[in-house]
């Protein structure tokens, strides 16, 4: 027998007890790992907070400056002695002599609830023929789509204004709709056409084999089936919509049809800048597409990433 054999069949050391001895000083598997793990979630979550709080201090700027007097805001809002809060300035904004925020307000939801839906069916029914289409031109239809996403929109102001005017629809809520609803199409097609891809196709296959059309099984199967990517894309166009000043300003001149973000900077005085009117209307314009993204935070989500898990 070899000596390595030998060593291996001697019996183990006991202590004088008659026990085994202790594995105490024996480096224990996994700790260091988890040591990492700790402290790396350390540092994410450090991180997180620190770029969460650098987001929020402009708002809270904001909010505070909306709250407060005017001579509480001349060496900061930060200077919190004294601390008054009222509602006034929000008041003041809404029922302004010169751009009443109020107004603004109304005539941006008579624009955005149209700008909205209307690219909502028409890109979602683009991207359905697109998609399913068997035609030699899809191809070049989906490049030319895929191009205007580039074209900017100083490219098209001096067009659109002229097209517009010769339409006459200049000073027109129809007109500013329509030039959303064009602007918004060629990304919503390729949203819907992405979206439409991981839908399974034998859902559509078994409802025409029951006799229905291409513009049922759309209506009847489609549309019901993709309402996360419908809520994303109302998300996403009703706060672009709501936000938009270019258009607007090539669009809108009366004093009675200007938009709620054309209002903000009429509110500016020429010698004289009162912040806390300013920040209330500010805070008065943002309110909308903060609450709608709270409201559809869900189907935003899944909008988002729909697509990407088949």
């Amino acid at each position: 027998m070899s000596q390595e054999a030998a060593e291996r069949r001697m019996p183990a050391p006991r202590t004088p007890d008659g026990g085994r001895p202790a594995a105490a000083s024996r480096p224990r598997r996994g700790v260091r790992p988890l040591r990492r793990r700790a402290v790396g979630s350390l540092l994410r979550h450090g991180v997180a907070w620190a770029l969460g709080l650098i987001w929020v201090i402009p708002f809270a700027g904001v909010a505070m400056s909306a709250l407060r007097p005017q001579e509480e805001l001349l060496h900061g809002w930060w200077h919190l002695q004294p601390l008054t809060l009222s509602v006034d300035n929000f008041t003041r904004a809404l029922d302004h002599p010169t751009a009443a925020i109020g107004q603004g307000l109304w005539n941006s939801l008579l624009v955005a609830i149209p700008g909205t839906l209307l690219p909502l069916l028409l890109g979602s029914l683009a991207a359905y023929g697109l998609l399913r289409s068997r035609s030699r031109a899809r191809r070049p239809l989906l490049l030319a789509v895929v191009l205007l996403l580039a074209v900017p929109q100083q490219m098209v102001a001096v067009p659109l204004f002229r097209m517009m005017r010769d339409a006459g629809l200049i000073n027109s809520r129809t007109g500013l709709v329509l030039a959303h609803t064009a602007w918004a199409l060629p990304w919503m097609i390729m949203f819907f056409r992405n979206y439409f891809a991981t839908l399974p196709r034998e859902v559509e296959e078994a409802a025409l084999l029951d006799g229905a059309s291409r513009w049922q099984v759309f209506v009847r199967v489609i549309l019901p089936m993709s309402l996360p990517a419908l809520a994303s894309a109302a998300a996403l166009q009703s706060t672009w919509v709501w936000n938009d000043f270019f258009l607007a300003l090539i669009l809108i001149y009366r004093p009675d049809l200007l938009v709620a973000t054309q209002r903000i900077p009429l509110l500016r005085g020429q010698f004289h800048v009162d912040w806390g009117l300013l920040s209330a209307a500010s805070v008065l314009v943002m309110a909308v597409p903060v609450l709608v993204f709270a409201l559809l935070q869900r189907y935003y989500v899944k909008g988002l990433v729909g697509w990407t898990l088949k």
